[in-house]
């Protein structure tokens, strides 16, 4: 902004000076020449570029009431938090019951009846002469229940031994075979027979050792150790031999010596 004024004494009116007419100075004017600043409303802020007014201090939003907001709102519902649904787990498959392990001692009840061991021929002998045994054991299968569990049992013979009576033991691995099934003769030895040396009645006996698998029906399964079934004494009576000459044969006479 300028402002010319005349000075006294000027040719120039004031009127003239303002239109502009008066372009010469002849140092009887005094120009004066400034700049004015006032304050004015800043102008819109570019998008993005607005001020940061954090002062660096953060407070936390007030955490909800319930009861303060009923005190304190007119609207109950604005008051109340939608809930969400629990997923619902699946649900677990029931455990099923697990079976201890099974040993011999839990089949005892389930042994096999005792064997009784047969003399031939009709549990009698003569002294100084086979006598043959026979101890019928064979595989079976029991059923029952173990442990709260359906199950079959199925026992094996694997082993006999043998007690004559006359402090003489025997272990073999069958029962033996009479006579007339090994197609032999009476007083014969076999696998399972035993000599007496002197007469009198002895009392034996057979003890058959058995093997085990169950079936808790999902097919058979063997079982650690061997089972024992105690048998019962048998009596064997021992006559002695003596030869005689005679002139008919018990078949021929029936009632001669020795018949």
């Amino acid at each position: 902004m300028a402002l010319v004024v005349p000075a006294s004494g000027s040719t120039c009116s004031f009127d003239a000076h303002l239109a502009g007419l008066c372009t010469t100075n002849t140092g009887t004017t005094l120009t004066v020449t400034g700049d004015r600043n006032s304050p004015g409303s800043p102008g819109p802020s570019a998008p993005g570029n607005i001020p940061d007014t954090n002062t660096g201090t953060w407070t936390p939003p007030k955490e909800f009431s319930f009861d303060d907001c009923l005190a304190n709102w007119n609207s109950y519902l604005r008051c109340f938090r939608a809930t969400e649904e629990p997923e619902e787990a699946d649900p677990a498959d029931p455990e099923e019951p697990a079976l201890p392990a099974i040993t011999m001692t839990d089949l005892a009840a389930f042994a096999p009846d005792p064997t009784t061991a047969v003399g031939e021929p009709g549990n009698v002998g003569i002294a100084g002469m086979p006598t043959n045994f026979v101890a019928a054991a064979s595989a079976h299968t029991r059923t029952g229940t173990l442990f709260g569990f359906p199950i079959s049992v199925r026992f094996t013979p694997v082993g006999y031994d043998f007690d004559y009576g006359d402090d003489y033991r025997a272990t073999t691995a069958t029962g033996g075979e009479t006579w007339s099934s090994l197609g032999q003769a009476q007083f014969t030895p076999t696998s399972t027979s035993h000599v007496y040396q002197e007469r009198g009645t002895y009392l034996a006996d057979v003890d058959v050792r058995y093997t085990a698998e169950v079936d808790l029906g999902i097919g058979w399964f063997p079982v650690s150790g061997e089972l024992t079934s105690d048998g019962p004494d048998q009596e064997i009576r021992i006559f002695e031999a003596h030869t005689a000459l005679v002139a008919f044969t018990c078949a021929q006479k029936p009632t001669g010596p020795g018949c």
